[in-house]
């Protein structure tokens, strides 16, 4: 058994989470057991992850997107549901959003471009100051550069092509980050790749003559859970679990 406060000093230090500007309050969020035998990881903090983690015996419930955002909330309706189930049923919830992201070894974003190949890979992607994505060269077809992400991602990604058949430079910022690509274009990057894409993006495209694909917010974030918990598992010894709550968005 190990101690919960170890778990999350480590991840507090290893992902700099003290130091990164961000509306997550990262960390840990709802008191739980000391001991842990058992952490489950999930990508977005809600009731049916907790009811699953209950379920397979975990102590601890580590997410990317967690309950607190940067304000005091009432605590009813969806949000105080949530909460007291975890206090109910003795779980702790902790969780880590743009020091995932940004993670040079274990994001999101950086998992997905050396998932690529990409050598050297490069921050990029402006956020409130902080670059939280990668940028890189390659040398794959676009076919094929969207086969693999999609694979790794387990997603059926949306692909706005208008731009190089075959892909030499790409920047990834996982998630929301769709209103980055202005972003890739200024840089005439040949692929941007995100998560979910609104409007604006098609026209943003076929002007900057640039291919985006959308992975899906939920799937393109799964790579840096992922490492997470594997990194966890290696520090620790303790048994982990993924627990995947299926979101096509």
């Amino acid at each position: 058994m190990t101690a919960c406060d170890e778990i999350i000093a480590f991840l507090n230090s290893y992902l700099n989470a003290a130091q990164i500007p961000d509306a997550s309050q990262n960390g840990l969020q709802v008191q739980g057991p000391q001991g842990v035998r058992k952490v489950a990881f999930g990508v977005s903090a809600g009731l049916e992850l907790f009811r699953a983690a209950k379920q397979a015996g975990a102590q601890l419930v580590i997410t990317h997107h967690g309950l607190l955002w940067g304000k005091e909330e009432r605590l009813t309706g969806t949000f105080g549901a949530r909460v007291a189930y975890l206090c109910k049923n003795d779980l702790a919830l902790a969780a880590y959003h743009l020091p995932l992201d940004m993670h040079p070894v274990i994001g999101h974003n950086a998992c997905l471009i050396k998932k690529l190949g990409a050598q050297d890979p490069q921050p990029f992607g402006r956020y409130h100051g902080q670059n939280i994505g990668f940028k890189g060269q390659i040398d794959l077809p676009l076919a094929e550069t969207c086969a693999v992400l999609e694979q790794f991602c387990g997603a059926q990604g949306r692909l706005l092509a208008f731009g190089p058949e075959h892909i030499r430079t790409v920047g990834i910022v996982s998630g929301g980050g769709w209103n980055m690509l202005p972003q890739a274009v200024e840089e005439k990057l040949d692929l941007y790749v995100t998560g979910v894409v609104d409007e604006p993006v098609q026209e943003w495209c076929r002007e900057g003559k640039i291919n985006c694909l959308a992975l899906g917010h939920y799937n393109s974030e799964k790579p840096g859970v992922l490492a997470m918990m594997d990194l966890v598992k290696r520090e620790f010894g303790v048994e982990t679990e993924f627990i995947d709550i299926a979101n096509p968005i």
